[in-house]
């Protein structure tokens, strides 16, 4: 889908929040390459020459790029967001704060990343915007729950008020994402009164963002493969996640932009696969890359859990893994693939190529 032009495209001008982000720029990538009109924002307006740079990486001709704009706007402050909005059609906000490191206090990552997604879809209110496509996360729908055998669906909520704590960053997504719900809902009636058009959300829960990459950058998930591959992990945890490629998350993007049937909707956003163990991935990048040195340092053995108990009783990074050891969450595609009609790679394609562009953009 994301490969095709669409007529109404050549008239319509989107907005993406977060331009420089991972996700972001496959998303701009795929727009642009469609036809659309493409603003996107970012808290410096310096930084967008590494959004051109990698978009030029991903081959995209110069007057293609010529369509995309740069706009200086803060989740924290109203300043910009206006004059960004204004004229556009739809919104896809993919800005949030994430944690460089674990916060001093939870309202760190939950304030910004709430109100900031209220300041947007205010200004989208304002302006008349047809849709909002958010990029929430599974991190709202799978946590604070008993374990489960069966796949974790859209009616599910993260409990941001079980015991032990969730981590700030789950907190945040899911009270950033409820925030969001209860703003299109309080102002349903108060905009039909107003004789004018309702704003529509659709929001998309992704589970754990692998995928190629433009640059030796690198987001949190595609540094696990990095560590994989560069031997600062000799051995893997056992733990486990879903995976869903950046190319398949930015063309459900689209395609909840586009179809009637994702107006007020939760989709996640995830692979075929299921929840994946990190020492099968470290197996696929084994047998799928086993030429030259590329695989030499990859782990062949897993931790016992003790070890990581231990070890996370003195050092912090390790520390975070123990809680997620041994817990498989499952998610389900079913709602993406029946309503949208979406159709995710492979993961052993997803890996494979995320190794690739590691190597090839310097990554390792």
């Amino acid at each position: 889908m994301a490969s095709r032009t669409f007529p109404e495209a050549f008239s319509t001008t989107v907005l993406v929040s977060g331009g420089t982000g991972f996700v972001a720029t496959h998303l701009i990538l795929q727009l642009l390459t469609a036809g659309y009109k493409v603003r996107t924002t970012s808290r410096n307006i310096s930084s967008s020459s590494s959004l051109l740079q990698a978009l030029q990486k991903a081959k995209l001709a110069p007057e293609v790029l010529s369509h995309l704009s740069f706009f200086e706007t803060d989740l924290t402050k109203d300043e910009g967001w206006t004059k960004a909005i204004q004229g556009c059609t739809y919104i896809h906000h993919v800005a949030s704060p994430f944690p460089a490191g674990v916060p001093k206090t939870d309202d760190e990552l939950i304030l910004p990343a709430r109100e900031g997604t209220l300041r947007v879809l205010r200004a989208a209110r304002e302006a008349g915007v047809k849709r909002v496509i958010m990029t929430s996360s599974f991190a709202a729908i799978g946590y604070g729950h008993p374990p489960q055998s069966e796949p974790f669906t859209e009616t599910s909520w993260s409990d941001v008020s079980s015991k032990p704590a969730l981590p700030a960053y789950h907190k945040s997504k899911t009270l950033a994402e409820r925030a969001a719900w209860d703003f299109i809902s309080s102002h349903d009636s108060e905009t039909e009164a107003q004789g004018k058009q309702n704003l529509e959300l659709t929001v998309l829960n992704p589970v754990g963002i692998f995928g190629p990459i433009f640059s030796a950058k690198v987001n949190s998930s595609v540094q696990i493969i990095q560590n994989l591959l560069d031997g600062s992990m000799p051995a893997c945890p056992q733990i486990y996640f879903g995976i869903v490629d950046v190319r398949d998350l930015a063309a459900l993007h689209i395609r909840a932009m586009l179809d009637p049937a994702a107006k007020n909707e939760r989709f996640i956003a995830v692979s075929d696969a299921g929840a994946v163990s990190l020492i099968s991935i470290a197996r696929m990048i084994r047998e799928g890359r086993p030429d030259g040195n590329l695989a030499t340092k990859v782990p062949t053995k897993e931790l016992w859990n003790w070890v990581v108990r231990f070890a996370g009783l003195f050092l912090k990074d390790m520390g975070t893994l123990v809680p997620l050891l041994g817990d498989v969450k499952n998610a389900s595609n079913e709602k993406a693939k029946s309503v949208l009609g979406w159709k995710p790679r492979t993961i052993e394609e997803t890996i494979l190529d995320t190794v690739d562009s590691l190597v090839k953009f310097g990554g390792v």
